[in-house]
């Protein structure tokens, strides 16, 4: 860890309003500049590896709100993330965590079939029963949390029925390939779908290669940075193998972790040159707007958005999804209440952490609430499955799409 980092941190304050655990808490040591204290002086050897001191750590949501509000550039979720990291290495992987981030998620065709028993889980209704009888009582918390997460599954992954080539619409004015995403692929394959189906109409051919792996990001929660180190290697020599324009990608998490690969792997120019390619579907998108809002036929519906934290804190991106939204003739665009603030899902937090996790969630429902929209649109796998669940059994009800989607819907009305 560079130590410099930690004597950034000047104590300001700046970044407490924007913690969601320090404004659920209001304690010190749930902050930005309270977990990069204690992470100092853990460095300085004035703390020692205590039970107290590593699950002050870990519940940091990893948002990184906190760096978009420091003045200092202090990134105090990337700091924790980077300290776990080194604990980890020094401690190795689990039987469970080898078996998880080694031997699950980097192998595509292994994920899926380890899909298949859910989807002839709600194919033969036995979901139905198993929620109605309330059965899921009867097993551990964390199991019943996860079931109570799973929308309904696409027949098939995406990967497996997409084509490797989706040639463009009119007139070729680029090639993009295109990075599926783990959970895009396996739940959300009707937003990728869409993804292709905009690229391909606004004239770009579309390489999806179907050896592509997991980005790496369960490896970085996970704090295996050497699998992570592993994906990203094997990613970009495959798509640096194609002669690609741009890389995109409908997963706010996938993106944050594709444009990290030139620090991952410092020093390899191969690395660098894919992450400079790494584009979110709205930045491609919003460069076409004249082009899109020809295609946009009118859609009378109330709509807010929720930036996901990878796509707003990570990335940076804010008002192209906003733009994009507004391009469709007969939106009713209603701006979200601290619309940048975590949903509370950060990858497995919501399962780890439950109590805190809902503290979070049920303040963003609350706003989207507030904003009296029949939609929220979205750009992020987990947010997708959080908010998906809690607005859903909110009244009324609030449908949650991602952005793809909306638009596909707007292109096809």
């Amino acid at each position: 860890m560079d130590y410099v980092k930690l004597i950034n941190c000047m104590r300001c304050g700046m970044c407490l309003p924007h913690c969601p655990t320090y404004k659920e808490s209001f304690l010190e040591t749930a902050s930005p500049r309270g977990r990069v204290a204690l992470v100092r002086k853990f460095q300085e050897g004035e703390l020692v590896e205590s039970e107290k001191f590593l699950e002050y750590v870990s519940l940091c949501l990893d948002c990184q709100a906190c760096a978009s509000a420091c003045p200092c550039g202090v990134n105090a979720g990337e700091l924790v993330a980077e300290f776990r990291c080194e604990r980890k290495q020094e401690q190795g992987l689990s039987t469970m965590e080898d078996l998880i981030l080694r031997k699950l998620v980097p192998h595509p065709d292994r994920l899926e079939a380890a899909t298949a028993p859910l989807r002839l889980y709600q194919r033969t209704g036995l979901q139905k029963v198993v929620r109605s009888l309330g059965l899921l009582k009867v097993f551990p918390a964390a199991l019943g949390r996860m079931e109570g997460l799973l929308p309904k599954l696409p027949d098939a992954p995406l990967r497996q029925t997409i084509s490797e080539v989706t040639p463009a619409v009119g007139e070729q004015k680029g090639t993009v390939g295109f990075f599926l995403g783990c959970v895009m692929s396996l739940i959300f394959s009707e937003a990728s779908l869409a993804t292709v189906e905009l690229l391909s109409a606004l004239g770009y051919k579309v390489v999806t290669p179907k050896d592509q792996k997991c980005c790496g990001a369960p490896n970085m929660l996970g704090h295996d940075i050497d699998g992570l180190k592993e994906a990203a290697r094997f990613n970009t020599d495959l798509f640096q193998s194609q002669e690609l324009d741009f890389v995109v990608t409908d997963c706010g998490g996938c993106g944050a972790e594709l444009k990290k690969y030139g620090h991952h792997l410092d020093g390899e120019t191969a690395a660098t040159a894919f992450s400079t390619k790494v584009r979110d579907i709205s930045e491609i998108l919003a460069t076409e707007a004249a082009t899109l809002k020809n295609k946009l036929k009118p859609l009378p519906l109330k709509v807010t958005y929720h930036d996901p934290c990878h796509i707003a804190h990570c990335q940076g991106i804010r008002s192209q999804p906003r733009a994009l939204i507004n391009l469709i003739p007969g939106i009713d665009f209603r701006e979200l209440p601290e619309a940048d603030a975590c949903c509370g899902s950060a990858g497995t937090y919501n399962i780890e952490k439950p109590e805190m996790s809902d503290r979070v969630l049920s303040r963003k429902v609350q706003n989207v609430q507030k904003s009296g929209a029949d939609y929220l649109v979205t750009s992020n796998p987990g947010c997708l499955l959080q908010l998906k669940k809690a607005l859903t059994e909110a009244t009324p009800p609030v449908k949650v799409i991602h952005l793809t989607e909306l638009l596909q819907m707007s292109l096809n009305a």
